[in-house]
């Protein structure tokens, strides 16, 4: 991937995070996704007073992209406020970001725009992907 699309993808979920429902954490993230044929779709958090419920901005970005019939992914860039740290993405989000292959880039951010990248797969080791409900069990397969 090249730095220009890598700088784009990060400066608009910087600018995605601007959208946030954190009224009860007080804590911002945006995301910006990638597809295979170059569309990109922003999303940011969204709580929720059932905290369970609270939508994290890699998620809404995901949705987004499969509702218009997008299902490859090239990157995802997420940004918080934190200075010193770059935002990771939580464990649902870590599955939910596998569901769509393990190979994938994410760009985790600081608000200066570095970055730390790594693979989808290597944020989740040992993960449940979608190959392994095809696989043979104790009553045979599905």
């Amino acid at each position: 991937m090249d730095t220009g699309t890598i700088v784009d993808l990060i400066e608009r979920c910087q600018k995605a995070k601007a959208h946030s429902y954190n009224r009860y954490s007080n804590f911002r993230v945006g995301a910006a996704l990638l597809c295979q044929d170059g569309t990109i779709y922003t999303g940011c958090n969204v709580e929720n007073a059932s905290y369970g419920l609270t939508i994290c901005a890699e998620r809404t970005a995901i949705v987004k992209a499969v509702s218009e019939g997008h299902r490859m992914f090239t990157a995802i860039a997420i940004s918080s406020d934190l200075v010193h740290e770059f935002i990771t993405p939580c464990g649902a989000c870590r599955q939910f970001l596998v569901e769509f292959g393990v190979d994938w880039e994410v760009f985790m951010t600081k608000p200066d725009l570095t970055y730390k990248r790594m693979k989808t797969g290597e944020l989740l080791p040992l993960c449940f992907v979608p190959e392994a409900l095809e696989k043979d069990r104790v009553n045979g397969p599905a």
